[in-house]
């Protein structure tokens, strides 16, 4: 039997995973002294204590890494059009999330501004914790996609109905990914996944006009 065609694959989505750093950002990682003492950075070492923990229940094992200071914090940036997107998402039914290795209060911060619908940070295995969210939503691996862009990504991307990389992505992960973003993550590669998977859904125009009508 052939391949199903990377537009077949995105007609049967009804969940879209990114990782964050090289995906909703462009990979940079920035550091900062926290300031006006250490409140900033105490807020960020409870956080990353929580998270671990939570991660730990349904296999994360609690191996993701960021910051564990109380003098500085992490900062990342992420795109207008990618957080167009998400919302485009939710208008079109399509649930969103991210599973990221890294902790960080920035991403949890945009993550709650977007209502991102699952939120996985210090996560090593990702794939185990693809398995687990396809269980919550009850939903098979065929109606869900991953966004990713290192090797890290695979064990999830392997799993999923529509692997996408990122036009950054690299050689090993574009090699194995359904589809390629025409922009870098951090530059709309988020936005370029929900487009293409909406239009292939027929659902593309419908959610543009929603998103502007809520708006005027």
């Amino acid at each position: 039997m052939p391949k199903s065609s990377a537009t077949a694959r995105a007609r049967k989505i009804k969940l879209i995973l990114f990782d964050v750093d090289g995906v909703l950002t462009d990979g940079k990682i920035w550091i900062f002294p926290a300031p006006g003492g250490s409140d900033a950075g105490v807020q960020q070492a409870v956080l990353e204590k929580s998270v671990l923990e939570r991660s730990a229940q349904h296999g994360g094992q609690g191996d993701g890494f960021g910051l564990r200071s109380t003098t500085l914090i992490e900062a990342k940036g992420f795109h207008a059009h990618d957080g167009t997107a998400i919302s485009f998402c939710r208008l079109a039914g399509i649930k969103t999330g991210i599973i990221t290795k890294r902790i960080s209060e920035t991403v949890a911060l945009r993550a709650r501004d977007l209502k991102i619908d699952h939120v996985h940070q210090g996560i090593q295995d990702k794939g185990s914790v693809f398995a687990h969210i396809l269980e919550k939503d009850g939903i098979s691996a065929s109606e869900a996609a991953f966004v990713g862009d290192d090797v890290i990504d695979l064990p999830a991307m392997r799993r999923c109905g529509l692997a996408i990389a990122v036009k950054n992505a690299r050689p090993e992960v574009k090699a194995e990914a359904h589809w390629i973003t025409p922009h870098a993550g951090g530059d709309g590669a988020a936005r370029d996944a929900v487009e293409y998977i909406l239009k292939a859904q027929g659902k593309w125009k419908r959610a543009v006009e929603e998103y502007i009508s809520e708006r005027s």
